[in-house]
């Protein structure tokens, strides 16, 4: 079996039931699989809501290590549609030119590093390091901020052999709260100040406003543009002729991005709170349980995608949910997309063949089912034109 392929475990649940179950911490959660059904739940805010207790729609679930609410991703309507036309104009900068060209440098850099090491470990050597430097241009920080971010290691609210670190998500929450009181004494042109500056409905934001979009920018587009990087790498080691594809047709880079965000589904799944007795594939949930959209079961659903399965680099339709969908679509799903599409066509230009070494997978424990995400960590050796 190739390296880099993600199988499917939710098949079989999906086509029979279209539900699965698991338990997370005593709070259960059912789980929507078919496509269909979880665009429906997303698009449902009344039934399905974000803005329940702060980190219970998150799987595995957050409350016990935070109680500061996620802007705008745990606020349901029409208090969201406040918050998110405040912040969304500053989460399209990746589009840019001069955003794209300081990107396109940044990734430049960090391949031609790679490409001058024997070995490199992709998910803290690569992909972490190259996620924390674009994040300054996201927030329109120091590059020397990145390496902070760096030294915090791939995941900010976990820890070796703990799926959440109270302890460990705290050292985030103190460089925020630090950042915000910085940005209050010296206001400059970063996200923080911006915030600092902002109103909602007449009303300045309150710190702990602030600190819940700075959380929600930290930590939701880490994990996922991690796998979605290092996914990507172990996928072009075994198929090395899709990044001569890309290279010799440039048009299909961005269906390949849409393709490969598709398949590796970088977060498997995210939960809402039932807000009334209901039910969902003819199962009854009741008022106040937890269900999930698990988008990456949506993403290989037959009923849609022609070989689901398979990477299709230039899929024609591909109505993927791995932004989410609906209401609560990923507020950074601009700037993922533009990582993705400038190291795709940096590695076209630059890579000839890149070497698996050595691997390691992150296994995902979703009780009836076992999930890949991608890799603890994986070794390659880069190969130059």
């Amino acid at each position: 079996m190739e390296k880099s392929k993600l199988s499917d475990p939710f098949e079989k649940a999906r086509l029979e039931k279209g539900f699965g179950e698991m338990n997370d911490q005593n709070d259960p959660v059912t789980m929507l699989l078919r496509l269909k059904d979880v665009r429906k739940g997303a698009h449902n805010w009344k039934a399905f809501q974000s803005g329940a207790e702060p980190g219970r729609i998150v799987v595995p679930s957050e409350v016990n290590i935070r109680d500061v609410r996620q802007i705008p991703f745990e606020v349901d309507p029409p208090e969201h549609k406040s918050y998110r036309d405040l912040v969304e104009p500053w989460f399209k900068r990746p589009l840019e030119d001069a955003y794209k060209e300081k990107l396109t440098a940044q990734i430049s850099e960090i391949v031609d590093e790679m490409l001058s090491k024997d070995t490199v470990e992709v998910v803290s050597g690569f992909s972490l390091r190259l996620q924390s430097r674009a994040l300054t241009l996201l927030l329109n920080t120091s590059y020397e901020e990145a390496e902070t971010w760096i030294s915090w290691g791939t995941h900010v609210f976990r820890s070796e052999g703990e799926a959440l670190d109270g302890d460990k998500a705290n050292i985030l929450y103190d460089y925020i709260d630090a950042q915000i009181d910085k940005a209050i004494d010296n206001p400059g042109n970063d996200l923080y100040s911006k915030l600092i500056a902002s109103e909602v409905n007449g009303k300045k934001l309150t710190k702990e406003e602030i600190k819940g979009v700075m959380i929600l920018t930290f930590a939701g587009g880490r994990d996922t543009v991690i796998n979605a990087v290092t996914n990507s790498i172990a996928y072009f080691a075994e198929h090395p002729e899709s990044l001569e594809r890309i290279k010799n047709e440039p048009e299909i880079t961005g269906k390949a991005v849409e393709e490969l965000i598709r398949y590796f589904a970088p977060l498997t799944h995210m939960g809402r709170v039932v807000t009334k007795d209901t039910q969902v594939c003819e199962h009854a949930v009741k008022a106040d349980a937890r269900i999930s959209l698990c988008w990456a079961s949506a993403n290989r659903d037959a009923s849609v995608f022609e070989n689901p399965n398979e990477i299709v680099l230039d899929r024609k339709l591909n109505p993927h949910v791995s932004f989410g969908f609906g209401t609560h679509n990923c507020l950074g799903a601009t700037h993922a997309r533009q990582i993705m599409k400038i190291l795709l066509e940096t590695l076209a230009n630059k890579v000839k063949s890149i070497d698996i070494i050595d691997f390691k997978e992150n296994i995902e424990d979703l009780d009836q089912f076992e999930r890949k995400v991608g890799y603890d960590s994986i070794h390659v050796k880069f190969n130059s034109l």
